[in-house]
């Protein structure tokens, strides 16, 4: 590389794998793991003790938190009370048009928060809509296929110029003279760099690459949960400028907040996917007609754990030097989770046609050994008052505290 070049500062589908595993290893209890008994998705049980489950009707106590079933039924949740009330004041504080957080324990796959919120209009379950484009946080999925299927790491260096907010074709073409700027894959993910992940997806990786690590993600099947979510969708182009656009986030892919908490349970388990808990006992008045004693449960092997901890690497550049900086630390530079590392991916995209700004986080904490897996999306108008990133952070800052955490308060 010649000396001249300016590094970016340090400090500044469908018929796709859904392998199942029988042994995971890693962040995941692997004698829980062996008892219990891998699953095809889409399989939810059991249907007969939550009929009419509706996430949207929570009752939240000091100690517990339940929503009604059909025929006077109650479920329990596995949702903390303290984390769901600190979610759902921050969307309405902020009197957000549309927002979803959900956390999940990477190693049990039960969610502790489940906050959905519709300023105005017609309610609906925000986390299971996956309406929102993946945007930049569609990076972790090409992430894993350049390091997995091209073999290339956080390390990974490519110069570049321009595509600072969109792709354009002479901007992926090598040109010693006009590639000013050099970047590692690691800082490219934390700056959210999209012509890096343009020209390296466009040089090792095909449209099938992406679209077949997508779907070991997640994206084209169906979530197992007691309630029908939408499929997250993936499309991605076989046009040599869409796909390089596709690939660091630019439409033709779609995410959920739970499907977004699921990417980031997969990074933290290092590869692993379990299925996603919320229910953990149905009550008929008093008495206990079902409770939840399965151990977690494996949905498939997303990636290697190799490739998963180049993954971790990656994201840790988000908090610490990149597009999460500022969200993550106040204006002095003062973490708001002092010595606890976040790894994470933001992504920003805004519809034109109806002035829909999509922000997102997906994430989790403390990157060396995960306690919780977050995604938090924010759908603005043009104004705006938060974003996804800091009401991640919010409530991140809630779950540490409540930990007793040092440094950390409460929101």
């Amino acid at each position: 590389m010649r000396a001249w070049r300016r590094w970016v500062g340090i400090g500044a589908a469908t018929g796709i794998v859904l392998a199942l595993v029988p042994v995971v290893r890693g962040n995941v209890g692997i004698g829980a793991l062996r008892k219990a008994e891998p699953r095809s998705p889409g399989l939810v049980l059991p249907s007969e003790h939550l009929a009419g489950l509706d996430l949207l009707r929570m009752d939240v106590r000091p100690r517990r938190v339940t929503t009604p079933l059909r025929d006077g039924k109650v479920a329990e949740l596995t949702v903390d009370p303290v984390l769901q009330r600190a979610a759902m004041a921050e969307l309405k504080r902020y009197k957000v048009p549309e927002g979803g957080v959900v956390v999940i324990e990477p190693s049990t796959g039960k969610i502790l928060t489940y906050a959905s919120y519709v300023n105005e209009g017609t309610k609906f379950d925000v986390n299971l809509r996956a309406e929102a484009p993946a945007a930049s946080v569609f990076k972790v999925i090409t992430g894993a296929a350049l390091i997995e299927k091209a073999g290339l790491n956080a390390k990974t260096e490519q110069c570049y110029h321009g595509g600072k907010s969109a792709i354009a074709a002479d901007e992926l073409q090598d040109d010693e003279r006009r590639d000013k700027w050099c970047a590692t894959l690691a800082i490219a993910m934390g700056r959210s760099l999209n012509v890096v992940f343009g020209r390296l997806a466009q040089k090792n990786l095909t449209p099938d690459d992406v679209t077949a690590m997508g779907g070991a993600f997640g994206f084209g099947a169906p979530i197992p949960f007691p309630v029908q979510s939408e499929k997250l969708q993936i499309d991605i182009p076989v046009d040599p400028l869409e796909f390089a656009r596709a690939s660091a986030g630019f439409w033709h892919t779609t995410l959920s907040p739970l499907g977004g908490a699921l990417i980031a349970q997969t990074v933290a388990n290092r590869g692993v996917t379990l299925e996603p808990r919320i229910v953990q006992a149905v009550y008929q008045e008093n008495d206990k007609v079902w409770e939840d004693t399965r151990g977690p449960t494996l949905l498939r092997r997303a990636v290697k754990p190799e490739t998963a901890a180049e993954l971790n690497t990656m994201m840790l550049e988000t908090v610490s030097n990149g597009s999460a900086y500022k969200s993550f630390h106040d204006k002095h530079g003062k973490p708001y989770l002092p010595d606890i590392a976040v790894a994470g991916k933001t992504g920003t995209l805004m519809r034109q046609k109806n002035g829909r700004f999509y922000t997102w986080f997906v994430g989790y904490a403390p990157a060396d050994k995960p306690e919780v897996a977050i995604s938090a999306l924010v759908v603005n108008t043009p104004t705006w008052q938060i974003k996804g990133p800091e009401l991640a952070r919010n409530v991140l800052r809630a779950y540490f505290a409540k930990k007793g955490a040092k440094g950390v308060t409460a929101p």
